[in-house]
């Protein structure tokens, strides 16, 4: 299959903000049209967890989604920080700073894109089970995170209830269950 890729002919920063970075471009589509206004929104990679516990419960989060008015269930997930060592390190760090659960024996998941026509970053998801409290959460000024402890048949249910409407959420929890029936 051949390459279709698109040509950029200019492009400018329309915000450079630490949330929220936008560009406009200029492409060249390889059919000969031009779009003259393309915007890709610029965010660092993200992380989420499937972190479960030694005695099977999930680990998830609420928290409220101004965006969406609403407050919902979530795996814990953030951003990678430049200062993080590695991406598993980020995961490691988020779910430790948002839960206080830490340990375990964790491995990448799978790596999906929030939507690859507009957004350049890629989110990691990792799967951690035998995690354990080992300290209180650490959040940010912004963060207001409760956590809680959750059976296999309460999230699948949170699932199929459409509670869980994070997408970066449902695909890792998704395949869980369907490799895990």
């Amino acid at each position: 299959m051949k390459d279709k890729k698109w040509n950029v002919i200019s492009s400018n920063y329309i915000s450079q903000k630490p949330w929220f970075t936008v560009r406009s471009e200029h492409l060249l589509l390889p059919t000969g049209k031009e779009i003259p206004e393309y915007f890709i929104l610029e965010y660092p990679s993200w992380v989420n967890t499937i972190a479960i516990t030694k005695d099977k419960q999930f680990v998830m989060v609420r928290q409220y989604r101004p965006a969406l008015n609403r407050t919902s269930f979530e795996l814990c997930a953030g951003v990678c920080d430049e200062s993080d060592s590695s991406i598993l390190f980020s995961a490691q760090r988020e779910l430790l700073e948002e839960t206080g659960y830490g340990g375990g024996n964790w491995q990448q998941y799978m790596v999906i894109s929030a939507n690859p026509a507009t957004h350049n970053n890629l989110t990691y998801c990792f799967l951690a089970v035998d995690v354990e409290p080992v300290q209180e959460q650490e959040l940010d000024a912004t963060e207001d995170i409760e956590v809680h402890i959750l059976s296999p048949k309460q999230v699948k249910e949170l699932l199929i209830s459409g509670e869980i409407v994070q997408s970066l959420n449902a695909a890792p929890l998704w395949r869980y269950f369907a490799e895990n029936q």
